[in-house]
């Protein structure tokens, strides 16, 4: 029982009369490193090795800064399209308040859509979960939370298809810049 454990924990499951090292792939990888620099850190893979946890330390230490960039970046792009769309409109339209408002409530509807209502329904069909385990799952990790009580990817009684934990892992990246924005429109607001 000891060596099945020590072997899961080492990334090899038993999928029928198979195992898949699954979770060091290159989809598990990219997944890892993502959790690793946005600090979510499921806690559900780390490195066993001495040679790996300062692999792991120096890896953060330079992709945890470079991350914040980069989330920062995409967020403002994201702002400067908001911004953008809401001036084309009030040219075109003559509004101005309303324009800006409009544009600002489609941008907050579009992000709600693609980062915490519909993304549920990815997570129900490939890891059999409810939509509200789903949502939770969602929001605990662009929020970099992250419990590790539901982590994508880790069912050895499913296969996931390649693609699956590489898009997750952009999901991620692009969400916490939207999250990222929303909580930043919210503390202006509340201050």
């Amino acid at each position: 029982l000891q060596g099945i454990i020590q072997a899961y924990k080492s990334g090899i499951t038993l999928q029928g009369n198979t195992t898949s090292l699954g979770r060091w792939d290159f989809s598990g990888s990219f997944f890892f490193s993502i959790s690793a620099i946005t600090t979510i850190g499921y806690g559900n893979l780390s490195p066993s090795t001495v040679a790996g946890r300062i692999f792991c330390i120096l890896f953060a230490l330079f992709g945890i800064p470079l991350n914040l960039v980069l989330l920062n970046e995409i967020g403002q792009l994201m702002l400067l399209g908001v911004q953008h769309c809401a001036h084309h409109l009030e040219e075109v339209l003559h509004w101005q308040k309303k324009a800006s408002l409009l544009i600002k409530t489609c941008a907050l509807v579009t992000g709600l859509l693609l980062f915490l209502l519909l993304p549920p329904l990815l997570f129900s069909d490939k890891e059999g979960w409810s939509y509200e385990e789903g949502f939770y799952y969602s929001f605990i990790t662009l929020s970099t939370i992250g419990f590790g009580d539901y982590v994508i990817g880790m069912n050895p009684d499913r296969t996931y298809p390649g693609w699956y934990k590489n898009v997750i892992s952009l999901w991620i990246l692009f969400g916490m810049a939207w999250l990222a924005l929303v909580i930043k429109f919210c503390i202006n607001f509340l201050e």
